[in-house]
């Protein structure tokens, strides 16, 4: 899996807190903009972020440049309704060099499983390129390729929405892949955008666990700034 952060918005920090001061002041924004130090940007985003207000973090966004993951994760992240996702198209695209996998941990962890996987991957690869090469568009012979087949995604979400899709899926609960990739995006978002990000991750962080049935690991704040999101 390969996760970049490919552009964000100029000033991201500090473009929330002028959208914020704006709510509550009657100064025109130049003038809003100029008072602004980076100590004024974090005290005012630390009271946004701590209150609630957080639709002025909609003016910040992050895209990401995401490669090697499965249709599996794909599935799930398309869930996301605030987002904008570009995706590798199984349609247009011809995989005449080899399909790409996503493979398990826990398959690999198990050489008699692992052996199988694999053997069944190579006949799903070979039986696609048999249709390709006899006539078979590429948006029909995609039809054989299983969920673990890789793609590359293009996301763009804008920072509230990054907090919302940290929040549900950084949790030890998600499922391992896109857990993984949540994980990533935070680590670089968080070095452009630390105030933002400072409290990002899964609810245990901001004080309490709404899974079901909660994973017994939680996170806290002093360990998230000492440590970094991993599987």
């Amino acid at each position: 899996m390969k996760v970049k952060l490919l552009k964000f918005t100029n000033d991201p920090e500090k473009t929330c807190a002028i959208a914020a001061r704006l709510c509550y002041s009657a100064a025109g924004i130049d003038e809003i903009t100029e008072k602004f130090t980076k100590e004024k940007v974090k005290e005012l985003l630390d009271k946004v972020i701590s209150s609630g207000h957080q639709s002025v973090l909609e003016h910040a966004s992050f895209s990401f440049g995401i490669e090697g993951v499965s249709r599996a994760l794909l599935a799930q992240l398309t869930r996301h309704r605030i987002a904008s996702f570009s995706v590798q198209s199984q349609r247009y695209v011809k995989f005449k060099n080899g399909v790409e996998f996503v493979t398990p941990d826990t398959v690999k962890k198990q050489k008699a499983l692992l052996l199988k996987f694999d053997n069944f991957l190579k006949e799903v690869e070979k039986l696609y390129e048999y249709f390709l090469e006899a006539g078979i568009p590429a948006e029909d012979a995609r039809y054989v390729l299983p969920n673990a087949s890789a793609t590359k995604i293009i996301i763009t979400m804008n920072a509230r929405e990054l907090r919302h899709f940290f929040a549900l899926r950084c949790c030890n609960r998600a499922q391992w892949e896109i857990r993984d990739m949540a994980c990533r995006m935070l680590n670089l978002v968080r070095k452009e955008a630390p105030v933002l990000f400072s409290d990002a991750g899964p609810d245990c962080v901001k004080g309490g666990c709404h899974e079901a049935f909660p994973c017994g690991k939680p996170w806290t704040k002093s360990r998230i700034k000492s440590e970094k999101y991993s599987i």
